[in-house]
């Protein structure tokens, strides 16, 4: 039997999600950041953000599995006990990389908050489960709107069983080879077609704004899911991607406030 599906919040469709927080380097404000995620509360926005795991599995705001871009620093994240990534400053800002529980504490409940987790099996596989079950943890009597997200279908399937009541979905993509060059072609076919949102109990997608028109995202938005989209980067291609997508994840600009105009 599938798991139940849970809606997604609403004011997960009416506020612009900034895209691993309201970041601008050159403003002080690195993606994921402390600094980025009190910046889109303060502009009205959404966030969504990434999760790595700490060395002892703690869950981490942070997009990459190496540290390099994000703090100059060479190592992989998950090789690092979360106090020892708590004193590593991400560059162009002066405060470290935070944890999930840190970031709710900031958050609590004034925004949306998207979280996307990233996948732990190297291959989209069935791999996955300590990170998810650290997420629930984190998330457990938090009060705000929230929902979970993963490109593997695993990691959402194992968040329905941690945290059942809270909304999740998938983020899909065209799977173009050249952007996912480790990936299986088997692996990439077969993802690209979205085929788990039933399996998962998924509310929503988080689709590759270049891809909207598939006709896959048309059917999954008749059936009812909500379906949102990554990563809008000007207002023209935010007013292409809204003709489809219920909601943006958007970086580098003003995101509209639709619902208020």
């Amino acid at each position: 039997m599938n798991p139940p599906r849970v809606p997604l919040p609403a004011p997960f469709l009416t506020l612009p999600l900034a895209h691993r927080a309201l970041h601008d380097r050159t403003a002080g404000r690195p993606e994921n950041s402390r600094a980025a995620v009190r910046a889109a509360i303060a502009a009205g926005y959404g966030i969504e953000c990434d999760i790595q795991p700490s060395a002892e599995g703690t869950p981490m705001v942070f997009h990459d599995y190496d540290l390099k871009r994000l703090t100059g620093r060479a190592g992989r994240i998950g090789a690092l006990a979360a106090a020892d990534l708590g004193r590593i400053a991400l560059l162009g800002g002066d405060e470290g990389i935070p944890t999930l529980a840190e970031v709710l504490e900031i958050v609590a409940g004034q925004v949306p908050l998207l979280i996307e987790i990233k996948d732990q099996d190297g291959a989209m596989g069935t791999d996955v489960g300590p990170l998810e079950a650290g997420v629930a943890r984190a998330l457990a009597g938090y009060g705000g709107p929230v929902a979970v997200m993963s490109f593997n279908p695993h990691s959402v399937a194992a968040m329905a069983a941690a945290a059942p009541g809270i909304a999740r979905g998938i983020t899909t993509s065209a799977y173009a080879p050249d952007d996912w060059p480790l990936l299986p072609e088997a692996v990439r076919d077969r993802l690209r077609a979205i085929p788990d949102v039933e399996a998962t109990g998924a509310s929503f997608i988080s689709h590759e704004a270049a891809d909207l028109d598939r006709p896959r995202v048309a059917e999954l938005k008749s059936a009812g899911a909500a379906i949102l989209c990554w990563t809008i980067r000007s207002p023209e291609a935010e007013a292409r991607a809204r003709r489809i997508a219920d909601n943006i994840t958007f970086e580098g600009y003003a995101a509209a406030f639709p619902a208020l105009a």
